[in-house]
């Protein structure tokens, strides 16, 4: 028998095949549960998906997987997006994955996206409605979780960056079926409360059903109509929940949230030193102008005609007119000056504490009403030279005050 077909090799027999892959299958998405996960040096990874029925060879390379926002492991069911291919030089069929997410996760995608268009279209991410964060609040609440780790990291910027102003905390769940409702009602309190110029909305990173409390219609709805300005600060810089869209200010992070939120204490000396040196600076070229002037006039005047008596009295009239004028000159600068530093000054709690007064404080925070002292409990009192904690056995309150 005579064979008339062209003879090809393997390894043309697997191009053809892996160019017939190629130009047949577009990107698909595809669920499955994750084995034989391994995460190599280069920074690829490489696993099979399978089900009770069938499983594939996958890859997925440094460039796309940098996008996953959670760590795979053996069992994770997962949607990936990937195109179909042929790996010629093992004769291996496998899915070179462009997108993951956990199974689940594009409902609740889908999901956000219909939310956000819906409330977008209704104005409620609208610029013009934001307000304005005030640049010296008088205070500042936090809505959160007392457990969340990301409160100690806003409270540490807050204490850094800005000591003298008293921080409110509106503790509320941060995740589950409680949080929405429960945040809600910590943004009423505040609003009631009316003692905070800015409130802070803020929680750690997680994964898309660990944030959804943030995307709850009922909650956009409580930030959007809030008097008071919110700036939120959920998650990680790549995180973005419907609260972001319309809080009046969207934070990267609850650390970035705080710092939006205060000025800098240095900032502001900087910026007050940098004050008295330009009105100095002002201030005597404005002395060597007019003293150049009344050289030119003392030269007018020599070449001047009769009464040189007279000419050298109202000489001397016009100089101690100039020396009076900026001598008072002179003290309102100078009044405008220590005006400044005494604002500064008055901003320090420290100052307040030596003068004899003391806070008590509990959990952080400042008691202002007797009715929040407690017998058999325990409190930290500060005062100009340190801190203390004391436990009161009994509490009698004056009914006069």
């Amino acid at each position: 028998m005579e064979f008339t077909s062209e003879i090809i090799t393997v390894g043309q027999l697997n191009e053809a095949i892996s160019s017939l892959f190629n130009s047949t299958f577009d990107t698909v998405w595809v669920r499955g549960e994750i084995s034989n996960f391994k995460s190599y040096p280069s920074g690829h990874w490489y696993f099979k998906l399978k089900d009770a029925d069938s499983q594939i060879n996958a890859v997925m390379f440094k460039g796309k997987n940098f996008s996953v926002n959670f760590s795979p492991r053996d069992g994770d069911q997962v949607e990936v997006a990937a195109q179909l291919g042929f790996y010629a030089a093992r004769g291996d069929v496998q899915l070179t994955i462009q997108q993951m997410r956990k199974a689940g996760a594009g409902a609740l995608y889908e999901a956000f996206m219909k939310l956000k268009a819906k409330l977008e279209a209704v104005g409620l991410f609208d610029p013009s409605h934001k307000k304005d964060i005030p640049i010296y609040p008088r205070a500042i609440g936090i809505v959160t979780s007392t457990q969340a780790a990301a409160l100690k990291d806003v409270l540490s910027t807050l204490a850094r960056r800005a000591s003298h102003i008293p921080v409110i905390i509106y503790p509320s769940s941060v995740q589950g079926a409680e949080a929405a409702p429960g945040m809600i009602k910590a943004l009423a309190q505040a609003q009631n409360d009316e003692a905070v110029d800015v409130i802070l909305l803020v929680r750690g990173g997680g994964s898309i059903e660990d944030l959804w409390s943030f995307n709850d219609e009922q909650l956009a709805y409580a930030i959007a109509q809030c008097s008071i300005p919110i700036i939120s600060g959920v998650g990680h810089e790549t995180d973005f929940t419907i609260a972001d869209f319309v809080a009046d200010l969207r934070a990267p992070t609850p650390t970035a949230a705080a710092e939006l939120a205060t000025p800098d204490r240095l900032e502001l000396l900087r910026n007050v030193q940098a004050y008295a040196q330009m009105m100095n600076r002002i201030l005597r070229l404005k002395i060597e102008r007019e003293a150049q002037k009344l050289d030119q006039f003392s030269l007018r005047m020599q070449h001047a005609i009769p009464n040189p008596t007279q000419m050298k009295q109202k000489q001397s009239q016009l100089q101690d007119r100039l020396a009076r004028a900026w001598q008072e000159k002179l003290r309102y600068l100078r009044q405008q000056h220590e005006h400044h530093f005494l604002q500064l000054e008055t901003l320090n709690p420290q100052r307040t504490l030596e003068r004899g007064y003391s806070l008590i404080l509990k959990d952080h925070q400042a008691l202002r009403d007797t009715k929040e002292l407690l017998p058999k409990t325990s409190y930290t009192v500060a005062m100009a030279k340190g801190t203390a904690t004391i436990q009161l056995e009994s509490v009698n309150i004056d009914p006069e005050s």
